[in-house]
């Protein structure tokens, strides 16, 4: 249930469990997790590899089936025990946008067409596919690239490409899994403040996994998966090489 006055979440897990094999092999990758993320919050999953937080993007995102419990998205339940859609596929073009550590871009494609195949797919006509390609490029302030092939665009550039292509389809829950690691510090920046101005602009979730201490203030809020589960924490943290945060010790006074 949600609180009065409360917005509707956009993401909603509640008690999702996966696990992989059975008996003495079974690995419970995520336990009981509960999650809430509300239209323009940008929040990050931290935590060690192995601790279950690629699993719980692809359980969110309709990709990998949970073990058990509730899913819904953008006010919609999609998952109660058992998926309540039976094209998966087709709630993933509705719902979701995806963006990877590596852009992934068609490398015979050029920047305008990475976009538009997605739009394609969901079964808008070429003209249209392209004029929303280019509004979208213009929009992540890559428009000048648009007949670019991805070997010519720098890292930056790329990132911004694919991230058009995960709100091709006005996707109102984007989830990034290490979205800026391949890029410095300026362009890791530059890449979150526009992801941020999607979730504000368009009152999109986010839901990014990363270990990238760069852009930890672009965050609204961080959690950390340990050993399958899920735990808010403080901003005012420290993260070690490992996505695992401590307490920062207080400065002793002068």
């Amino acid at each position: 249930m949600n609180n009065p006055g409360e917005k509707i979440p956009l993401v909603h897990v509640r008690n999702i469990s996966k696990h992989f094999g059975e008996g003495e092999t079974r690995v419970d990758a995520l336990r009981d997790v509960s999650l809430k993320v509300h239209p323009g919050e940008v929040i990050a999953l931290l935590g060690p590899s192995g601790s279950g937080k690629t699993t719980l993007l692809n359980v969110i995102g309709c990709i990998l089936e949970p073990s058990s419990g509730w899913i819904s998205l953008d006010g919609e339940v999609v998952y109660d025990g058992r998926w309540l859609r039976s094209d998966l596929r087709k709630l993933r073009l509705e719902k979701v946008g995806f963006i990877f550590q590596f852009h992934n871009l068609l490398p015979f494609l050029s920047s305008s067409d990475n976009v538009a195949v997605v739009l394609s797919l969901a079964g808008f006509s070429a003209a249209e596919s392209k004029k929303r390609a280019v509004e979208l490029l213009d929009y992540l302030e890559v428009g000048h690239r648009k007949d670019a092939m991805p070997a010519n665009l720098s890292g930056g550039e790329a990132q911004r490409v694919a991230i058009a292509r995960a709100l091709a389809n006005r996707p109102r829950i984007i989830l990034a899994d290490e979205p800026t690691a391949a890029l410095d510090s300026q362009r890791a920046g530059i890449v979150m403040d526009l992801l941020r101005k999607v979730a504000i602009e368009q009152e999109a979730a986010i839901l990014a996994v990363t270990h990238d201490e760069k852009i930890f203030d672009r965050f609204d809020h961080i959690f950390q998966l340990r050993d399958g589960c899920l735990e808010a924490q403080s901003m005012d943290m420290d993260i070690d090489r490992d996505g695992i945060r401590t307490r920062k010790a207080n400065k002793p006074s002068a």
